[in-house]
């Protein structure tokens, strides 16, 4: 039984990733942009773009990092996503310390990879302060910093971490603060406006930096390198679908830094949809006759449901009918009780999104998709799997040694004594565990739309970057509301399943 569970789970899992080509006759043509409106705004450009060269666009917007884009393109779940060239050479290409671009092109071209020409404008990293925060303190340059230690510095949690972000600042500058924190870019904005935090990492063409009125310091050690904004693509679609290539060619050398400050400033501060705002820029620059496809809140609050649900649903499934076996075989087996029960705990404590990167990879050699449901499918089942298996485990070792005795006189065998007693009894305990799981597997299944898989954490993540509380609690809301309908459903299986006289409520 536990085989066949798998083999559904992954039928279902590959059936998602295959299409026929009675089903699409176009040419899918699949593009990735990072969690942030800017690189939203060039996906939707290249989306127009595929369009027009007669392919069918698919667009996974706000990707989680520059890790999670590179990977996928490398391994084909991505065609193309838009990236700069600072971060290729600090992050991507950190260990080999190119900066020629002929040595950038060509360590690309070794992994299959194309890098597109500039498309003309340069957004690079920066610092900012509140301007009257700055010249209170006297500060114009990163070197003022040196002497204000007290300042509390808010950076996103790539820049933290990243080969030109905040440790090679450190060193760079000798900066004596201590109070830095890993943040969402968006909500920096946010804390630095409402003075939580005093000093904030900017992308250069952020829209939020004029209407805040944002002081930015000068880079006077120059630590931060030119990120020129360009297309990186995999070296087999111009054969696969060389008019696409052709078409996203027009950008490059288009875009200046103006305008994306402008685009930026009518998707961010306006509210215009990134889809409109890419259609207009490409109508004006080659008049062309684009329309944005724009989907409503109630269409894409029924298509997050459904998404939500899948995951959830098949991802739980999977879950009960491998966990259960196993709780009973760690409670049969006492020496290998701690080994299941160390494994699946280990599981829990890998970060959620280091797990769904880790996921990209393997997916990818057994023929799934490793962007979209397929690794959040398999990131819930993994967690999910603690707490069914211990309470399964818990359960069937806490029946009173009598009990089992008594059984036993009987003369039942080991299954119909597991079947008829045991599990009877652990039934309550194993219905709590399978309860835990869904709640938690719930709530955990809204970072998915990291790694594109939608559900509510797709609203959530769009309500975060455009500042829309209408948008965060579309997503938000229901989510609550459906683990608490979980909750529900769980009340009333405890009535069916568990035996009368081991309920709580009797």
């Amino acid at each position: 039984m536990t085989r066949l569970g798998i083999y559904l789970v992954l039928a279902v899992l590959a059936s998602s990733a295959v299409r026929t080509e009675a089903d699409d006759p176009a040419v899918e043509v699949r593009i990735g942009s990072k969690k942030f409106t800017e690189s939203v705004i060039i996906g939707e450009m290249l989306s127009h773009l595929v369009g027009e060269a007669g392919a069918q666009p698919i667009h996974r917007r706000e990707l989680g990092g520059t890790r999670v884009l590179f990977n996928a393109l490398q391994a084909g779940d991505l065609d193309v996503y838009p990236e700069y060239t600072g971060t290729i050479t600090q992050e991507i290409l950190a260990d080999r310390d190119f900066q020629a671009e002929s040595a950038i092109r060509s360590a690309l071209a070794e992994m299959g990879i194309v890098m597109g020409k500039p498309l003309g404008f340069n957004n690079t990293y920066a610092l900012g302060m509140r301007k009257p925060d700055a010249a209170r303190f006297g500060i114009k340059t990163i070197s003022d910093l040196r002497n204000q230690p007290q300042l509390r510095f808010g950076f996103t949690n790539e820049f933290m971490d990243r080969g030109d972000g905040w440790p090679s600042l450190l060193r760079r500058y000798g900066l004596p603060q201590e109070n830095v924190r890993g943040l969402d870019h968006d909500l920096a904005y946010r804390g630095l406006q409402a003075g939580d935090i005093d000093l904030i990492d900017l992308y250069s063409t952020d829209a939020e930096i004029q209407y805040y009125d944002l002081f930015v310091l000068v880079d006077d050690l120059q630590h931060f390198p030119r990120y020129e904004a360009v297309l990186l693509f995999r070296a087999d679609l111009a054969n696969r679908v060389p008019g696409v290539v052709t078409e996203w060619n027009k950008l490059e050398g288009e875009i200046s830094t103006k305008q994306m400050m402008a685009m930026n400033a009518q998707a961010k501060l306006e509210r215009v949809h990134e889809s409109a705002v890419a259609a207009d820029f490409l109508n004006r620059r080659w008049s062309l006759n684009l329309k944005s496809d724009q989907q409503t809140r109630l269409a894409m609050f029924w298509q997050t449901t459904w998404e939500h649900l899948c995951m959830v649903g098949i991802s739980m499934l999977a879950a009960v009918l491998v966990a259960v076996p196993l709780g009973v075989w760690a409670a049969k087996q006492a020496r290998i009780a701690q080994i299941v029960l160390g494994g699946v705990g280990i599981i829990q404590t890998i970060p959620a999104l280091a797990l769904l990167v880790l996921l990209i990879k393997p997916l990818k050699i057994i023929g799934l998709p490793g962007l979209g449901a397929p690794p959040a499918i398999v990131a819930l089942f993994l967690y999910s799997l603690l707490p069914i298996v211990r309470n399964t485990y818990t359960g069937l070792v806490d029946i009173p040694a009598h009990i089992r005795e008594s059984a036993l006189a009987l003369g039942l065998p080991g299954w119909a004594r597991l079947r008829l007693v045991e599990l009877p009894l652990a039934s309550r305990m194993i219905l709590a565990g399978i309860k835990t799981a869904a709640v938690i597997n719930i709530g955990f299944a809204t970072l998915g739309a990291l790694i594109g898989a939608g559900g509510y954490g797709q609203p959530i993540l769009t309500g975060i970057r455009l500042d829309d509380y209408g948008l965060i609690m579309m997503g938000a809301v229901p989510a609550a509301g459906l683990a608490l309908v979980a909750q529900g459903l769980f009340e009333c299986a405890e009535r069916l399943l568990v035996p009368k006289g081991l309920r709580i409520n009797t």
